[in-house]
């Protein structure tokens, strides 16, 4: 078993452990309300910021391109309430503007 395998297991062994630890730590008691609400924006918050990385994330430094553009439009179209494909398919075409005309 080479390196990357042995890496993907403990990985895959260490998922399943932390998705089973809450119900055995839990045991059905109810989570506490202030607990309750951080997990409740938990996955939001963690979608936006993976994002903000791929969109403004250029290795180590912050880089404005067409993909802020492409951004921009979809978060505009969304808050239009635009049908979420709407939003997408404006989101590329700004995107393939952009890059088109820079």
């Amino acid at each position: 078993m080479t390196a990357a395998w042995l890496t993907v297991a403990l990985v895959a062994a260490m998922a399943v452990v932390a998705k089973a630890a809450g119900p055995v730590l839990l045991g059905g008691r109810e989570l506490p309300e202030p607990v309750r609400r951080i997990i409740a924006v938990l996955a939001p918050v963690l979608l936006a910021a993976l994002i903000a990385t791929q969109i403004f994330g250029a290795g180590r430094s912050l880089t404005v391109d067409a993909r802020a553009v492409g951004l921009a439009v979809g978060a505009a179209a969304l808050a239009l309430r635009l049908p979420a494909l709407a939003a997408v398919v404006a989101a590329a075409v700004a995107t393939g503007l952009t890059r088109a005309l820079t």
